[in-house]
Parts: structure tokens; sequence; C-alpha cells
């Protein structure tokens, strides 16, 4: 009896030991290889430096407050923009808090003549979403103006060469990536004064 438990009991584990180095160290390590390979930017996060240094990713949003900048959608991730705490509010859309936040952020971005874009007073699902859409950006141009000094055609011929298109044509829609427009517009306020 206990000659068969062993010979049972040996494949068993010589099969976990084995499929515990194949997908556990093996696997992880080719693709990872193959990721830092092949994309490397992606791999390690996508980044964006600034004089040497990470300043954001391409992929997770951050928070721009001052008049000078485009703001980002806003964000349930724990105190905003957090990636451990990646998540909507879970606030449907009977819920109160919900509402009254999203009435005084109308009220505060409110433009006489001018509905507010949704995807300024609504969080993404995850909370991290590094885009507005164009019209986002768009509402957003007469304020820029007025904070840089700048003409609010500068700004909008900004925006125009800063929309990304939906990827291969039709997956995804029309959007800004906030950090990268905002590094533009930095760009454009240094070249002025110049």
């Amino acid at each position: 009896m206990f000659t068969d438990l062993k010979s049972s009991l040996r494949p068993a584990l010589v099969m976990t030991l084995l499929f515990g180095l194949l997908l556990g160290i093996a696997y992880p390590l080719a693709l990872t290889g193959i990721g830092q390979a092949i994309f490397p930017s992606q791999a390690n996060g996508s980044l964006i430096e600034q004089d040497g240094r990470p300043i954001g990713s391409a992929l997770i949003g951050q928070s721009f407050a001052s008049a000078r900048y485009f703001h980002s959608r806003p964000s349930a991730a724990g105190k905003g923009y957090d990636g451990l705490a990646s998540s909507g509010s879970n606030l449907g859309p009977t819920s109160k808090a919900l509402a009254d936040r999203v009435t005084t952020d109308i009220q505060s971005l409110h433009s006489p003549g001018r509905p507010v874009p949704s995807d300024l007073v609504t969080a993404s699902a995850s909370g991290l979403d590094p885009h507005i859409s164009p019209d986002a950006a768009f509402y957003q141009v007469d304020r820029i103006a007025r904070a840089r000094g700048l003409s609010p055609n500068r700004v909008h011929a900004l925006i125009e060469r800063s929309i990304e298109q939906p990827i291969l044509g039709f997956l995804g829609e029309p959007r800004v990536n906030v950090l990268e427009i905002n590094r533009r517009l930095d760009g454009i306020s240094a070249n002025q004064s110049r």
C-alpha cells in the first residue's frame, strides 16, 4: 500500500514542480524579455520624462488644478489618481452624493451658453483615465488662453495637433492626453517668452 502511494505521489510532485518552474518562472521571464525587446516603453509603464526624470505616465491621469493647464477628468481613485486604489466611485445614477458632486462641478465650470462636456464632471471606471475628449479640451480654451496670455486660436490649434485618433481607425474615440498637451502648452509659453 505504501509503495502504491509513493508511486502515485511521485509523478504528481514532479509535475507540480515542473509546471511551477515552467509557468511560474520560465513563462513570465520569456514574456518580460519579449516585452522589453519589442515594446520597451510600454513594458516600463509608458513613462514620460522631462530633464531626465519621470514626470508621469501616458497611461495614468494626473490632477491639474491651475487655470494655466488643461484639467483632467475627476478621479474617484483613492485621493485622486492613486494607482493603488484604482476604481470608480461605485455611485449609481440615483446617488445623491454623485448628483451633488456633478452639480457642483458643473457650476464651477459653467460658461454661459455652452454645455459642460460630461467627461469634465464624471470620473472614468478606473479613476485613472489620462485622456479627455476633444470637446472637453476645446471647452477649456478661453480659460487657458486668458491665464497664459495666448490667443485662443493658438490654444485651439494646439488641441487640433494633439488629438489622438481611434486605434486602427475604429477602436475607441478621438481623445487628448492631458499630460502630453500640458507639456506642449508649456513649450509654447516658453517659446513665446523668448
